[in-house]
């Protein structure tokens, strides 16, 4: 379901699979080296599969990979010798920060426009100092607790990249990422943190799901894909703090809000616009 869920929104297997280890009380390091191993092999069963439905921007991959590999080796050493447990809230603040600003953007009307053109045409004149700073930073979080899409996948939808490329170029850059990561970590922690029956497991559902997103993501709505991109952000990111402020039933008010808000974006009249189209 993870590999699902980044293959489809570009984002969501480091942030859900950390999670679910470290509740069985894996250290943080094992954790993200377990979780970046995966997404090596993941990352290119994902990978291939949105080559093959066109939706691989190949200068927006490399422009994303190169500062994401660098900013992954920050991580690792942060995360090798700092508490993550002390960047963790700021961390989870900043992408609840983003899913908002994601939020309001897909509220409104999307214009209807072809989808015809090679990825690459249809990445807009990207500025390259934000572009650098956001797959630097998204690297850094994905040393840290396996997030790369949280924060470089909006970053792209901001700026009017289309879904389906911005996702796609998203994950493939992210399989170098994810190597470096990994690669640091078991260089810094050694192999005895993995446990290898669950990075087989992983491996397996993550590479049998990985062309399934890539498939489906060509039919889904392009404001309901946005929409849906900033509940991910929402949801994981307020149980994470609900959990680190030790909430009872306040939990549950933050989770309303949080899907109300999202029910109340999709649900947002589009006046004035064309229709979006049907697939992205």
């Amino acid at each position: 379901m993870a590999s699902f869920v980044d293959g489809a929104l570009g984002m969501g297997f480091g942030p859900t699979s950390s999670s679910i280890l470290l509740g069985t009380g894996m250290s943080s390091a094992g954790v993200s080296a377990m979780v970046n191993i995966a997404k090596v092999a993941t990352g290119l069963a994902a990978a291939v599969s949105h080559w093959r439905f066109g939706n691989i921007g190949h200068r927006l991959t490399l422009m994303l990979a190169g500062p994401g590999c660098v900013g992954a080796l920050i991580g690792v050493t942060i995360l090798a010798s700092v508490d993550d447990q002390q960047i963790r809230p700021i961390i989870s603040l900043l992408l609840l920060a983003v899913g908002l600003r994601i939020l309001l953007r897909f509220s409104h009307p999307l214009v209807a426009r072809s989808d015809d053109a090679d990825g690459d045409e249809r990445r807009p004149d990207l500025p390259v100092a934000p572009t650098v700073a956001a797959a630097g930073t998204g690297g850094i979080t994905n040393g840290l607790v396996g997030a790369w899409g949280p924060v470089v996948t909006p970053f792209l939808l901001h700026k009017g990249v289309a879904p389906r490329v911005a996702i796609g170029s998203t994950n493939t850059a992210e399989v170098a990422v994810a190597v470096v990561a990994s690669g640091s970590l078991l260089a810094s922690v050694g192999g005895g943190e993995l446990e290898p029956a669950k990075v087989i497991a992983m491996l397996v559902g993550g590479v049998l799901a990985a062309p399934i997103a890539a498939w489906v993501i060509r039919f889904l709505p392009a404001r309901l894909l946005g929409i849906a991109v900033a509940a991910l952000l929402f949801l994981t990111n307020l149980q994470w703090l609900a959990g680190w402020r030790d909430l009872g039933v306040e939990r549950w008010l933050l989770y309303a809000i949080a899907v109300g808000s999202c029910a109340w974006a999709a649900a947002r009249p589009r006046w004035g616009a064309k229709p979006e189209l049907a697939a992205v």
